[in-house]
């Protein structure tokens, strides 16, 4: 499935007591035909009153705390073959809420975020987190610098720009700034640019899994940090490479993201070797 072109594996294991092996992740990223963002794993529900407990993980093996664009993609694969519209799910960032819509739009409870630098987590103390000191490129004609740092369940640095945001190489400046010291537990790297009071572009080079079209819990910080530093008001469009979404930061400080999810293929893998078959029915779509 993808999200706004976030690649997403969708595994089903609720009758499985396994789980999706690093290895595994790693063997299906590595083919054309199964590549991905994240996979979202649905286990049985692992807390009463959830509907699955989801473990996510990039394509690089390691796991992640969230993931939006995914969420959405469970709930229109759940939906599909239960015929509800919300659900709530566990993941190791805490319990999410999410409600597919009529007109086939998923929207997503992203939490609150977190603007405190141990919280993020940060490496060494800053008091405010909307602007830290962290650069790139020479000291006195810094390429990217004072990015907005928070966390939306994983940590988020956001760099501001007025340039066009494909005018960046982040591809280079991507995995320096993941694996930067002050990033203890690494971060998703973004760079924004706002475009109007309510709406905002912006790529990201995701932690884990490098360049990608589209990331829900990048958008939602790059909104909030948009919010926060009186770029924008509280609702805004993000638009990136593989699409827009529409991301409102409440007065309750809940983050709720809203957007598409579309089904492109199904078939069986083994979790434990990543070995997979496709099955016979072409690709369809959902939504």
């Amino acid at each position: 499935m993808n999200g706004c072109g976030n690649e997403i594996l969708v595994v089903d294991l609720r009758a499985a007591t396994g789980r999706v092996r690093p290895e595994a992740a790693r063997a299906l990223a590595a083919r054309t035909e199964t590549r991905f963002d994240q996979i979202m794993a649905i286990h049985r529900p692992a807390t009463p009153g959830t509907d699955a407990y989801v473990r996510i993980l990039n394509c690089d093996g390691s796991e992640a705390e969230a993931c939006g664009n995914g969420t959405r993609c469970v709930v229109q694969a759940l939906s599909a073959e239960t015929g509800r519209s919300r659900f709530t799910f566990e993941t190791r960032a805490g319990l999410i809420l999410a409600e597919e819509h009529a007109d086939g739009t998923i929207s997503v409870d992203m939490g609150t975020p977190r603007f405190g630098w141990q919280d993020i987590p940060l490496a060494e103390e800053f008091r405010d987190t909307r602007a830290i000191e962290l650069q790139i490129g020479p000291i006195d004609a810094p390429v990217l610098h004072s990015p907005s740092v928070m966390s939306m369940g994983n940590p988020h640095a956001v760099f501001w720009v007025k340039e066009d945001v494909d005018g960046f190489a982040l591809d280079r400046f991507g995995p320096i700034l993941e694996n930067h010291p002050i990033f203890p537990e690494r971060a998703n790297i973004s760079i924004a640019r706002v475009t109007s009071p309510s709406s905002l572009t912006m790529r990201t080079w995701e932690r884990g899994a490098g360049l990608t079209r589209a990331c829900g819990s990048a958008a939602c910080a790059a909104a909030v940090s948009a919010a926060r530093t009186r770029r924008t008001g509280r609702a805004v469009a993000v638009t990136q490479p593989g699409g827009t979404l529409s991301i409102l930061w409440r007065d309750d400080d809940h983050v709720i993201m809203t957007g598409p999810a579309e089904w492109e293929w199904s078939g069986r893998l083994d979790p434990e070797t990543g070995d997979f078959q496709r099955d016979a029915a072409e690709e369809r779509e959902i939504g």
